[in-house]
């Protein structure tokens, strides 16, 4: 398995990431929602709607909105969120 590269400082490969992002399984305090903060704090928009996805995004923004660091990618999720829901619902509800 390949190392990513929103990952550095722990010794976790892609599907071992995956598999916690997915609620698969947790790695001590390593859970869902860690996975999902550090997703979409280092990560790249095209690896979290890879990832992640439209519905799951919506469903979990709410959860590490505040854990965010950067008041810029905050604001920039807090936008997809709103064009999902207010303009394009289609991309989420399937």
């Amino acid at each position: 398995m390949k190392n990513i590269y929103w990952i550095w400082d722990y010794n976790i490969d892609e599907k071992t990431f995956i598999d916690i992002l997915n609620h698969k399984m947790n790695i001590g305090n390593l859970d869902y929602l860690w996975a999902t903060q550090r997703l979409l704090e280092y990560a790249h928009y095209q690896d979290v709607i890879k990832l992640l996805g439209f519905p799951e995004f919506v469903k979990r923004w709410s959860l590490v909105r505040d854990k965010i660091r950067s008041e810029s990618q905050r604001r920039g999720y807090d936008f997809l969120l709103k064009w999902l829901t207010e303009i394009h619902p289609e991309k989420f509800n399937g």
